[in-house]
């Protein structure tokens, strides 16, 4: 697994503490060639290990990137897995739109700015580390439904939306980052159903064999990414490493 990287990686995980992000994290750690994880995010991950390192940290806030860049200096990253993003929240009130008539300005200026704006800015705070002449790849979670030419359901506006906005965003970034390290690899995943909190309120017509395990999922995210090289930058692979069409 990750055989690109080198001996005593280093990696980055964003939204750690959440079930993909959680299991990616799990993951890395099983990984022989593994130098350190570092795992941000506002709750503290379950997992204990030398090699792991917390970082109590938003990044969807300013202040908490400028805050990640410090502890960083610089320092050479390897892997970078995001794994934040959001479909609904209670407490908001914020569920997918089934019609135009439910389009509501909060809601998707929320999911834009944490599906889509929050990557990308994380990606810009993160170049220091990212540049040079060191295998590094940037890894988003993103949605099939973020894919433009697939979508044949209509509904879910804003997260559909949103998710092809990342898209473009990590793609339009990938062109960039190659200029300052010909290693670089930036990808958007598809994770297929996932049974996290995301997903719990969307299960029922989801058939068993559809719906994974976060562990079935970061080890399958982990296979696709290891199989990419930096001719695949700018990307769109799903779960099984097959390419999505924008």
């Amino acid at each position: 697994m990750l055989t690109q990287l080198p001996e005593n990686f280093t990696a980055l995980v964003t939204g750690a503490s959440g079930g993909i992000g959680a299991a990616i994290t799990k993951a890395l750690l099983n990984c022989p060639h593994l130098g350190q994880v570092i795992a941000v995010s506002r709750q503290s991950p379950t997992i204990t290990d030398p090699r792991l390192t917390w970082l109590k940290l938003d990044v969807s806030v300013e202040a908490d990137r400028l805050a990640l860049c410090e502890h960083l200096n610089k320092q050479p990253l390897h892997l970078v897995f995001n794994a934040i993003g959001i479909l609904h929240d209670e407490v908001g009130g914020i569920q997918p739109e089934k019609q135009l008539g439910q389009l509501n300005e909060e809601a998707l200026s929320g999911l834009f700015h944490t599906n889509a704006i929050t990557p990308a800015l994380l990606l810009s705070a993160l170049q220091d580390s990212l540049k040079g002449s060191h295998p590094a790849i940037f890894a988003s979670l993103s949605a099939r439904v973020g894919s433009i030419s697939d979508n044949r359901l209509g509904g879910w506006y804003a997260y559909r939306a949103s998710k092809a906005a990342h898209n473009m965003l990590m793609k339009t970034a990938a062109i960039e980052l190659k200029r300052f390290n010909k290693k670089a690899i930036v990808l958007c995943l598809h994770p297929g159903t996932t049974d996290t909190a995301l997903s719990q309120p969307f299960q029922a017509r989801v058939p068993e064999h559809k719906l994974f395990t976060p562990d079935f999922v970061a080890e399958r995210l982990l296979s696709v990414i290891s199989q990419r090289t930096p001719q695949d930058t700018g990307t769109f692979w799903d779960w099984e490493g097959k390419p999505v069409d924008w």
